[in-house]
């Protein structure tokens, strides 16, 4: 049996994250994780301009440029009618982005990047190890179960429990904190080749009930998802590729952008895509990225939540190790602060949600935000992570 300030169960970004900010602060950080960080994530490999803010303050920005992360201006949307809406990130009002691109990165590259900067600090990284259960003692979980790749099964106890495992997180599981969600959707990704001046935007493609997004990693090697109702995947599940090809062949916009374009990858999947997560009953734990819920990739908001909530996560760990409280009570503030920071995006992903499944009014608006550059733009900054959407009334009446 082992024993740490605080066990981190992941090292996707979300854990890699809050193993770096605890860490810097001299915690005992153990980070256990199932590995290897090479296999493939069904993911759109998207990083708003406010992600790379979080990404310098990690120390690992200038490791995901060097790595190749294709730098996004903007986002060029296309609705059903062929209106195309374009927009660059940008100061809106007293609004600034960190820097004025998001990215275009790959899982394998932004990963490798955040794990060799947890590798660089006195963290004790365990590869191949994988947690199977909770330790909890009178009302507080104080560590975890896990089988390494032995075999063996350890114990890993900790003042504090940090579930960044995520979308299928054993913790949330056994803590039964995972509810299901009324967006039922699934994701299908793959990667193309050849698409014409597919390089400096993200790309998005409105066709309700379905919507697609072209994102360059690189200058020819494009990630290309596709979210469909997962209703209609459902009938494929063992021809999804069949189903992939004819669904794009039916948004003709895409369809024609995508013209001696070339698959270069196997497809992958993934759904139901969206979920919710109830905060722990238990003190000495908290979940932070996926583990903690996901939503929609509409707005692109998985990564950069995943950072966030760990600057968020440490903030609540390293006040409540100092207090010597680390109930579910004193755990709180971590909640709230969360809620304030992704609460009103949230509800502007369901505002968007309703206007991309219904194919007149996604013409309708985006006829709307086709003459009001201004206001298209100051979408764009809510999009980006960078503007409040609280601001959006203001900024459109000023």
């Amino acid at each position: 049996m082992s024993h740490a300030d605080v066990v981190i169960v992941g090292a996707g970004p979300a854990g890699a994250a809050t193993a770096i900010l605890l860490a810097e602060h001299g915690l005992g950080v153990t980070v256990l994780d199932r590995g290897p960080r090479t296999r493939p994530k069904v993911c759109g490999e998207y990083l708003s301009p406010e992600a790379g803010r979080v990404l310098d303050r990690l120390g690992v920005l200038k490791a995901v440029d060097a790595g190749g992360a294709a730098a996004l201006a903007g986002m060029r949307i296309t609705a059903p009618d062929g209106t195309v809406l374009d927009a660059r990130y940008g100061a809106v009002g007293a609004f600034r982005p960190y820097r004025d691109h998001a990215m275009g990165v790959s899982r394998a590259a932004l990963d490798g990047a955040l794990l060799e900067r947890v590798r660089a600090l006195p963290v004790d990284l365990r590869e191949g190890v994988r947690v199977t259960d909770v330790i909890v003692e009178h009302g507080r979980v104080v560590g975890v179960r896990a089988a390494e790749v032995t075999g063996a099964v350890v114990a890993v106890r900790a003042r504090v429990v940090i579930a960044a495992d995520g979308r299928a997180s054993v913790i949330a599981h056994r803590l039964r904190c995972r509810r299901p969600h009324p967006l039922a959707r699934m994701a299908l990704v793959t990667y193309v080749t050849g698409v014409r001046d597919c390089r400096d935007v993200g790309e998005i493609f409105v066709d309700p009930p379905d919507y697609a997004i072209l994102n360059p990693l690189a200058p020819d090697r494009i990630n290309l998802s596709l979210v469909v109702p997962l209703a209609h995947a459902a009938a494929w599940r063992a021809r999804l590729e069949d189903f992939f090809v004819a669904r794009i062949k039916q948004l003709p916009h895409l369809s024609r952008r995508l013209a001696g374009a070339g698959r270069v990858a196997p497809l992958s999947s993934l759904g139901p895509l969206a979920y919710r997560v109830v905060p722990p009953r238990e003190g000495g734990v908290l979940l932070v990225g996926d583990a903690a819920g996901f939503y929609d990739p509409f707005t692109g908001e998985g990564i950069f939540t995943a950072l966030r909530s760990a600057e968020l996560a440490a903030d609540a760990v390293l006040g409540a190790l100092r207090a010597g409280d680390v109930s579910a009570a004193a755990l709180a503030v971590y909640h709230r602060a969360r809620r304030a920071a992704f609460a009103d995006k949230e509800r502007l992903t369901r505002v968007l949600q309703t206007v991309i499944g219904r194919r007149r009014l996604a013409n309708l608006v985006a006829h709307w935000l086709a003459a009001r550059p201004r206001v298209l733009a100051a979408l764009l900054g809510v999009i980006g992570d960078y503007v409040p959407p609280r601001a959006l009334p203001r900024l459109l009446l000023s």
